[in-house]
């Protein structure tokens, strides 16, 4: 297992987001999906990270830029196969890293507010995320929690 910054640009990953992509739409309501597809992902102001098992996407996530000190983290999935193994914890220990040495002294996540999501919202309280108000242009949503941790 490798983590890698990725441009985005290779058909397994495009099919691993879209995955995604397809996976909230049916949990989530419109109004309630923040999921970036692949375009929105592909900005300068994120940063977007693959984990490869040889040459096989089994996780991502992300990292948006706020502000000069706070970070959002985005795009995190793992594949339905590899959940549970470790692969979640992997990366995000590594984004917490990068966005320490990015110079982000906050970094914040939005997530589903449903038991599907229960496993992520233990994962990110695990490594010290706590809940808090919505951030940046999130509003209140009863199908969504905010979460954050300083760094």
């Amino acid at each position: 297992m490798r983590i890698v910054v990725d441009d985005l640009s290779g058909p397994q990953i495009a099919e691993f987001i879209a995955e995604h992509i397809r996976e909230m739409r049916a949990i989530s309501p419109p109004e309630s999906k923040h999921a970036l597809d692949i375009d929105a992902l592909r900005v300068p102001d994120i940063t977007f990270w693959t984990v490869l098992d040889g040459d096989t996407p089994i996780g991502c996530g992300a990292l948006k830029r706020l502000d000069d000190h706070h970070a959002e983290l985005k795009s995190m999935r793992t594949a339905a196969a590899r959940k549970r193994t470790g692969v979640a914890s992997a990366l995000l220990a590594h984004i917490i890293d990068e966005a320490r040495r990015m110079g982000f002294t906050r970094l914040s996540l939005e997530t589903g507010s449903a038991d599907f999501f229960l496993p992520a919202r233990r994962l990110y309280e695990k490594f010290g995320f706590h809940y808090c108000e919505p951030f940046a242009s999130y509003k209140p949503d009863p199908n969504s929690v905010f979460m954050t941790r300083t760094l």
